[in-house]
This record gives C-alpha cells, structure tokens and sequence, in this order.
C-alpha cells in the first residue's frame, strides 16, 4: 500500500538575516510538501532565498519561525546528532560543486554514507561499486576526484546521494558546473534514479528546461513559493 504520507512537510518556514541595522526576511510562511517519489522544481531569480530554502529542508540551517518534517519527523529542534542522524537515513545531497572528499576514491567516495551509519566496510564498498557501475564509472572506482572528469565527478556525487536509498533527494543546481552534454547526462541520471528507486527529488534550478521536466515546477519570489 503506497503511504500518503509527504515524505517532506515544510510549515509557515521564515528565515530573517540582519542587515545593517535593520533584518532582511529572505523567507516568509513557506509551505510546501512533498509527495513519495514526486519531483519538484524550485526555481526563483537570483538573491531570491532558493539555496537557503534547500539548506533548511535538509537540516543544514535552522528557520526562525516554521517547521520541517521529513518522514514525520521534525528536523529541528530535536539536537544536532538527531538531526545527522535523520539525513543520513532519509536525505541525499547533489550540489552544483561535488563536494568529493579529495583523498578518497570514487569508490569510498560513494561509500562514505553507509560507513557513517556503521555499515561493515565490505557492504558498503559493495554497494558503491554496484552504483558507480550504474553510473558509468565502473572504470573508475580507484581514481580520485582529481583523476576524474567534471562530468565523471558530478555522476559520482549523484551515486553518493542515492547509496542510501534516500526517501528524498535535495538537489542544488546539479549541472551548473557542467557543459551542456554533460549536465543532460548527469540529469538524465537522476531522474531514471528517481524512477527505479522511488526517490521523491526536490531540485533547485534556474534552468527552465531542467524545471520543466520534473512533475510541479514553484517559483520563489518574495519569501514565498507559488506554482508557477
């Protein structure tokens, strides 16, 4: 039976920075939820709160007003190692830079998310290899992120955010480091992923042909999310 439960809830989420002498509300009563394997576009003019927005959903920065639930579980509040501990089971990260560990290989690179969980190093090593093979980097688990390609690399941080078979996938402008060809590649990647794994798929973007291939597209604009 397929849960109705939103795999992300996200509640009246205000977030105020000072300004001088005065406070600048980037975020204003956002509300959004998402459903189980859904796929949502963020999209929004430049300045307009869209990363701090992601940051927020994924438990990197806190809200000043609102609430975050991710498989009805509060993000906030609960403590930092709740809150680590709730990412790693529930979230993926795909950023527009790698953010691969440089002294690692793309194989422990992968593997990483399941060894923080304490999974046994020869499953986890296992698992990413079999990913990386998905990927189109079966050739490439020893090489370090300084030995691989900038498409190679983005393919690798997109094997990395699904090791963990994430209920939910943030993605921060995923190909804008990327060259056209590459980035359709990485793309294409993410949403077979998100069709074989059932992953919901939050992306960020400023690219309307990227928006327009997810299922809702929402535009951030005055602190708020409105369907486009």
């Amino acid at each position: 039976m397929t849960s109705t439960v939103p795999v992300l809830q996200c509640r009246a989420v205000a977030r105020r920075f000072r300004e001088g002498d005065g406070t600048l509300e980037v975020l204003s009563a956002v509300d959004l939820a998402v459903q189980p394997a859904e796929r949502v576009a963020i999209v929004g003019s430049s300045g307009s709160g869209k990363t701090t927005l992601l940051q927020i959903l994924g438990g990197l920065d806190d809200p000043d007003d609102g609430e975050v639930l991710v498989g009805g579980q509060a993000m906030h509040g609960a403590g930092e190692r709740a809150k680590s501990e709730l990412r790693n089971h529930y979230i993926g990260f795909v950023y527009q830079f790698h953010h691969l560990l440089a002294e690692f290989t793309a194989e422990e690179n992968v593997a990483m998310p399941l060894l923080i969980r304490r999974e046994p190093k020869a499953v986890a090593l296992q698992q990413a290899r079999q990913l990386l093979a998905r990927v189109g980097l079966a050739e490439r688990l020893s090489h370090k992120p300084g030995e691989l390609s900038g498409g190679e690399r983005q393919r690798a941080a997109v094997a990395r955010a699904l090791i963990t078979r994430p209920q939910l996938v943030l993605a921060d402008e995923p190909t804008g480091n990327l060259d056209a060809g590459n980035g359709e590649h990485v793309m294409r990647l993410m949403l077979e992923l998100n069709q074989e794994l059932q992953t919901s798929l939050v992306v960020v973007t400023h690219d309307m042909s990227i928006a327009e291939r997810m299922d809702r597209i929402l535009v951030l604009e005055n602190g708020r999310l409105r369907a486009a």
